[in-house]
């Protein structure tokens, strides 16, 4: 089945943001609580010391930050859909990330030799140019990551079945800029210098929005344009008519969709940044059951999801369009559905994990099944998920519902962000869940994603009905 060339321009554009955001995010937590000191325990040099926050904090300034990447959309889909244009938005984005992630890289610039180790100057100078590349990121997601999704939408017309297989391809993008991440600027990150992760995920943003500046007037003419400016007699004769009742019904499936079933989903599968980040660096044997001489960067782990979804999507992508023909396609919020019960499944996994932990190092094969199987969850529900705000949102609203539908990612990563620092007081007995410890923590992790998962099944005869149609 062939696809519009424009979508692998698309493709390489995100796939290069999102080696941008997945190199800075699997170092973020690491760096926050790595030792200021010039020495470890035991006498051994560190050379790579970061701010030496408590793992509470950091989870706190992660969720803020995961929080604030994702509520920025909304304002850029608005400003696309009204002065902008897609294209534009995405220029705009593209360039202040790069500018963010260069700051990031330039906080080493306020370290101080100490003896043979170099020692972070935790001063306000540090701190500022830290909190001023975050910011930055966070502005510029905001213009860059509702346009390229609303984009990929505008290459189908509105009943092209190739649609739904076109955004998980475009989801494989994101995928191959995630798992190139954690290998490169997270291998730099941990091994050579904090920096050299952050400098190389600007690297990945420049080449991003550079090939789509080079290749967009072959591939992508037409598409993403700024709105046509209006007289503004006839804006006065004609306004724009109000929202009909199944609009409005269709917007009501993407608001539940979104703030139910999305935000429950991805609080638990963003502990992949933080407490589980955290897990694989210190509570996990990454020497292969001894086979290694050194244990591997905890930040491969996260290269897990995405080469999972690299080899599956493919999969999923022909599943849904065989059982299409079929008649057998199971409707937008049952693969919502699916989607969180696989993931609370996925956790039992890190529940034996943690209880493995107890008596020592967990074996790396536990984190390595939870990220397989719960990557089977997101491919029931987030390119859908894509796929369903650009079928069901009024043409003229779409940025603005995708920039919705990225808010709720934005409060899932704050909740997120709560949910690991709360893995800290039941590791260390001052709450419990069921079982004690870390196992109950991830035991939380299981029961609610099924649990709302079983809610959305419930009401998806509702969902459907108010769909008016639309698969």
């Amino acid at each position: 089945m062939h696809h519009p060339k424009g979508l692998w321009l698309l493709f390489i554009a995100e796939m290069w943001e999102r080696f941008s955001y997945y190199g800075m995010r699997a170092l973020l937590v690491l760096y926050l609580i790595s030792s200021t000191s010039a020495e470890l325990a035991g006498g051994a040099a560190n050379l790579n010391p970061g701010f030496g926050w408590s793992e509470e904090s950091a989870y706190l300034l992660y969720g803020i930050y995961t929080w604030a990447v994702y509520l920025t959309p909304i304002v850029g889909g608005w400003l696309a859909d009204r002065f902008l244009g897609t294209h534009r938005s995405m220029i705009v984005g593209g360039w202040i990330i790069a500018a963010g992630h260069i700051l990031l890289a330039g906080t080493e610039l306020f370290g101080i030799t100490a003896g043979a180790a170099v020692t972070l100057q935790t001063g306000p100078g540090a701190l500022l140019c830290f909190v001023g590349g975050l910011a930055l990121i966070v502005i510029g997601t905001g213009f860059f990551k509702p346009c390229v999704s609303v984009m990929v939408g505008q290459l189908y017309g509105p009943n092209d079945e190739r649609r739904d297989g076109g955004f998980t391809i475009f989801y494989m993008g994101i995928n191959v800029g995630a798992l190139l991440a954690p290998l490169i600027a997270g291998t730099l990150g941990e091994t050579v210098g904090w920096h050299w992760g952050f400098g190389s995920a600007a690297i990945g943003m420049i080449l991003g929005i550079t090939l789509y500046q080079a290749f967009r007037s072959r591939y992508l003419e037409g598409i993403g344009l700024p709105p046509k400016a209006e007289p503004k007699a006839v804006e006065e004769a004609a306004p724009r008519p109000p929202l009909s009742r199944v609009e409005w019904q269709r917007i009501g499936v993407i608001l539940v969709l979104a703030f139910v079933a999305n935000i429950a989903f991805w609080a638990a599968f963003e502990q992949a940044g933080s407490s589980m980040n955290v897990f694989a660096a210190q509570n996990t044997d990454r020497t292969l059951w001894g086979l290694l001489d050194t244990p591997f960067p905890a930040t491969w782990y996260q290269s897990v999801n995405p080469a999972a979804i690299i080899i599956f999507a493919p999969v999923f992508a022909w599943l849904w369009v065989f059982l299409n023909h079929r008649g057998l396609n199971p409707s937008t919020p049952t693969k919502f559905a699916l989607g969180l019960w696989l993931l609370g499944l996925a956790f039992l996994s890190m529940v034996f994990g943690a209880m493995d932990a107890q008596d020592g190092l967990a074996a790396p094969h536990w984190l390595l099944i939870t990220f397989v199987v719960y990557t089977w969850g997101e491919l029931c529900l987030s390119p859908v998920g894509l796929s369903m705000v650009t079928k069901l949102a009024p043409v003229h609203l779409q940025s603005l519902m995708m920039g919705l539908w990225f808010f709720s990612f934005s409060l899932s990563n704050l909740l997120a962000g709560l949910v690991a620092r709360y893995s800290v007081r039941l590791e260390s007995g001052e709450a419990t869940f069921l079982i004690e410890g870390l196992p109950g923590f991830y035991l939380l992790l299981v029961v609610a994603p099924i649990a709302t998962g079983f809610l959305i099944w419930f009401i998806s005869p509702t969902l459907r009905r108010w769909m008016h149609g639309v698969q």
